[in-house]
């Protein structure tokens, strides 16, 4: 199929309406994530999980797309055979999209979404707290504020729910709610609880933020790697305190397009190798642009939902020598899909290769171990930032000490 340009991390369809439940799962409330390598006939994916069955790629489509076939002229519906026959494949990130599910994917990659502009997390007690409000979105503009709980969406309880299935709930994915349609939100502040009913709308994702710590450092944070991220990150190095470090924070990206993260790794690296990958058997490369910064201390936050892309972003500068890696064990996601499309406009997308790290390191179902592991990334922002500046503040001594040429 023509122009696919994008990765997605997501789960398996099993049935038609099935909640995209991965849907930007690492910005919450604002879209997708995915990985996607550039020039496999312009649609490569990377999913995750072990190798799929043995048999050969191009046999495992011809059996998806003669299923697909068979059911049209039967008058039967050729995605739900689509989904079986990938079922049967023993692909463990095979999978099959309507029509309308795939143009949202694109539109996500492209930075846009469409929700109420919330970003909300889990308390251990399972109750769900809103921990941002994009301004000028239907929540700001209902007055809804960080640290609101939220207890319902459209009258179904959310407390102990996955934050996947709240999401999933306030963007309508199961209805295929467009812009404009409402969802209905229980509320509470304090003792107050009230209902809001707010109109979906198309939103932009803030996939990068920039601040600056009181030290000096810049600490550059990639939810996803949307249109357009790479360009904002080379644009925040250079205008970055030059005798302070960087810290560059993937953690919960599970990916995006694979040529944002490869200019993204253009602006810490003078040229060579981001990754190695192969499609059907054929090897191919992926090289980072001239003229990086080489020589600012850099320390990359990681946990175990940074995925796809961000794993071979994570990787490059890793086995580049060119970051410390912080945090715990990435998710371990570095297959390949190509998606081809289906007589009804649904699309399947089938395992067709693995990327490897410039070291030559398989990522799928190991993922990358940081240089210094410290799960407590996993629970603090403040706690996480805090370890990057130690280890910056020690890559700043040592350079200092080193002798000169």
């Amino acid at each position: 199929m023509s122009g696919c340009r994008d990765l997605f991390c997501r789960p398996r369809r099993h049935r038609r309406g099935a909640a995209l439940t991965l849907l930007f799962a690492s910005v919450l409330v604002t879209g997708a994530a995915t990985g996607a390598f550039p020039d496999a006939r312009d649609a490569d994916r990377t999913g995750g999980g072990p190798a799929p069955d043995t048999a050969p790629a191009a046999s495992r489509q011809e059996d998806v797309e003669k299923a697909a076939a068979e059911a049209m002229a039967d008058g039967t519906s050729p995605m739900e055979a689509a989904e079986r026959a990938v079922s049967r494949s023993g692909d463990r990130w095979g999978a099959v999209y309507s029509q309308g599910d795939y143009e949202e994917f694109q539109e996500a990659l492209d930075g846009r979404y469409t929700g109420v502009g919330l970003e909300a997390r889990r308390e251990r007690d399972g109750r769900i707290e809103v921990t941002k409000v994009r301004s000028g979105s239907p929540a700001a503009e209902a007055g809804i504020r960080k640290g609101d709980r939220l207890y319902s969406v459209d009258g179904a309880k959310v407390d102990g729910r996955p934050v996947t299935e709240v999401v999933s709930l306030l963007r309508g994915d199961a209805q295929d709610a467009p812009a404009g349609t409402t969802v209905t939100l229980g509320l509470r502040r304090g003792t107050r609880a009230w209902t809001e009913t707010l109109r979906r709308a198309s939103l932009s994702t803030d996939s990068v933020t920039v601040r600056k710590l009181p030290d000096g450092v810049t600490v550059i944070r990639i939810a996803a790697f949307t249109k357009g991220v790479g360009g904002v990150v080379r644009t925040a190095v250079r205008q970055a305190p030059e005798d302070a470090g960087i810290i560059l924070d993937l953690r919960g990206n599970s990916g995006g397009l694979v040529s944002e993260a490869v200019t993204t790794a253009s602006a810490f690296l003078d040229g060579g190798l981001v990754a190695t990958y192969d499609v059907d058997g054929e090897q191919r490369a992926l090289h980072a642009g001239a003229g990086g910064d080489t020589e600012r201390p850099l320390v990359t936050l990681v946990d175990g939902g940074t995925m796809s892309a961000a794993e071979m972003l994570t990787g490059a500068l890793q086995d580049r020598g060119r970051a410390i890696v912080v945090g715990s064990r990435t998710f371990g996601k570095g297959s390949v899909q190509m998606p081809s499309e289906l007589p009804d406009g649904s699309v399947a997308e089938l395992t067709v290769g693995h990327y490897h790290t410039p070291s030559g390191r398989s990522v799928d179902g190991h993922g990358i171990t940081p240089d210094l592991v410290d799960d407590q990334v996993d629970q603090s922002d403040q706690a996480a930032v805090a370890k990057a500046e130690t280890v910056l503040s020690g890559l700043g001594e040592q350079a200092a000490t080193e002798p000169g040429p």
